[in-house]
């Protein structure tokens, strides 16, 4: 039996201010969305992987959601390091830097953390 990983889930608060942040921060365009009354869903993605971020607006909690500690956080790996976190710094959402590691981390509207690792061969 074999399992393939197709998306994530992220419950956000403003769910345009999201859009908007995954687009520019890493290039995540919409896929699709499933809309009621109470809810939106949109799945985000890029030409690099089919692995899709699932973010899903609920009417009745417009608030941010209480994340913890944050101790989870989902990867993405760039060949442009460099540019990758100059735009992140230019942008104000980079909030943890682990440079013996050569990786960084930055914050979603919502305050998810998103793991930047560069490509290593």
């Amino acid at each position: 039996m074999n399992f393939k990983m197709i998306h994530e889930n992220y419950n956000v608060s403003n769910l345009e201010a999201s859009l908007s942040f995954y687009e520019k921060a890493l290039g995540l365009k919409e896929k699709r969305r499933k809309t009621s009354e109470d809810f939106i869903i949109v799945y985000l993605g890029n030409d690099e992987s089919d692995f899709e971020l699932e973010l899903t607006w609920l009417k009745e909690h417009p608030a941010k959601y209480d994340l913890g500690e944050c101790e989870f956080h989902l990867a993405f790996r760039t060949d442009d390091f460099e540019a990758a976190h100059r735009l992140h710094e230019e942008m104000g959402c980079i909030c943890y830097e682990n440079p013996r590691m050569g990786i960084y981390f930055i914050q979603d509207p919502d305050g998810y953390w998103l793991e930047i690792v560069p490509t290593r061969s």
